[in-house]
């Protein structure tokens, strides 16, 4: 029980740490590859999948046991992951972005997260149950890429790790822009500058996500849990052992999202970025609202933007590939509405208003 809470600790305080440092956030990535035309952030995913799928080929060899991707239901898998991204959107981050967000301070993460994992328990175990096992039922077909093509794991290993190469090379080699970015004046020095105060490429922090996620793993099966990082099952987990007290429900995952908290507020206050923070009430509805849409359509996709979108992908289960496609269109769909639609109309009024002149003249 003590190194169930540890290693959960451990894993959960080294994640929230590293993303809230590097503002690793992939709602916001998801949302400016629509908005802003943006892919950086998503081939930061990339690096972080590929990373950890190179050290499962390593792990399943030590350990002489296949993954078992199982099966998984894809009609729920879409629509859930569609109405996970439509969520992400309007809570201003995914679910571990939340969490992270939540330990800077952020009352409408707090609210956000509070909806999430409720909604999580309300699907998994209470009144939406029902609607989740009918959108997850007659529709399951096998989930491990490599047994349902007969391709061994190594080689969508290679496939993966030489397309994201290529997409970073180029990124990389792009010209930087030639403006000058005013640089704030370095307050820390040492150990204390590197770890509160350096500012990170996307991609070094995606390596850094990357061997975390690897880490869940072995961490995770010393203690009997066979899987990686999770972030839904564990917040509804959390959920129901408080309403019920019962200590069946504190897993190593229940841990893994308790340490995400601890490390994101130890970073923020380190960087003193930590500042309890109440946005408008549009921003505080939205937040609830979406923190609903991420625990329901979570629970009935099997994971979330972390569950399917860099653990699944990186186990070679058709799920999380499925799942990530789908969080990426209900991430645009919402988007346009929030952001783009409105922009539109701006930029519109803005030319209306600029040729009254003119035609008055």
């Amino acid at each position: 029980m003590i190194w169930m809470i540890l290693s959960g600790l451990i894993v959960g305080g080294l994640l929230g740490f590293v993303m809230q440092r590097t503002r690793f956030c992939l709602a916001g990535g998801f949302r400016d590859m629509y908005v802003q035309k943006n892919n950086k952030m998503f081939y930061a995913l990339l690096i972080a999948i590929s990373v950890q799928a190179i050290g499962l080929l390593a792990f399943t060899a030590i350990i002489g046991k296949p993954l078992d991707n199982g099966t998984f239901p894809i009609v729920g898998t879409v629509i859930g992951s569609f109405i996970f991204g439509v969520g992400i959107v309007l809570a201003g981050g995914c679910a571990t972005g939340t969490y992270y967000r939540a330990g800077e301070g952020l009352i409408g993460s707090w609210l956000a997260l509070i909806s999430y994992a409720i909604f999580s328990a309300i699907t998994k175990a209470g009144l939406l149950k029902p609607v989740m096992e009918k959108l997850n039922s007659k529709t399951n077909v096998n989930a491990d890429m490599s047994t349902s093509t007969g391709i061994p794991a190594w080689i969508f290993v290679i496939g993966l790790v030489a397309v994201t190469g290529y997409l970073v090379v180029r990124t990389l080699r792009k010209p930087k822009p030639k403006i000058a970015i005013p640089k704030l004046k370095q307050r820390y020095t040492g150990i204390r500058h590197f770890f509160f105060e350096k500012k990170f490429h996307p991609f070094v922090a995606a390596i850094a996500v990357g061997l975390i996620a690897l880490l869940a793993w072995p961490m995770s099966y010393s203690t009997g849990r066979e899987g990686g990082l999770g972030i839904t099952t564990p917040s509804s987990n959390l959920v129901q052992f408080i309403l019920s007290g019962k200590t069946s429900f504190l897993d190593w995952g229940v841990f893994l999202v308790l340490g995400i908290f601890i490390g994101s507020y130890i970073a923020a206050k380190g960087s003193r970025e930590f500042a309890w923070r109440l946005p408008d009430k549009k921003t505080l509805r939205n937040s609830v609202i979406g923190g609903a849409f991420m625990g329901f359509g979570a629970s009935v996709a099997g994971g979330c933007s972390i569950g399917n979108g860099l653990v699944a992908t990186a186990a070679l289960s058709w799920q999380g590939w499925i799942a990530l496609a789908a969080m990426i269109l209900g991430t645009r769909f919402m988007s346009y509405f929030l952001f783009v639609k409105p922009m539109k109309a701006m930029q519109k009024s803005s030319k209306q208003n600029a040729a009254r002149p003119a035609a008055q003249s």
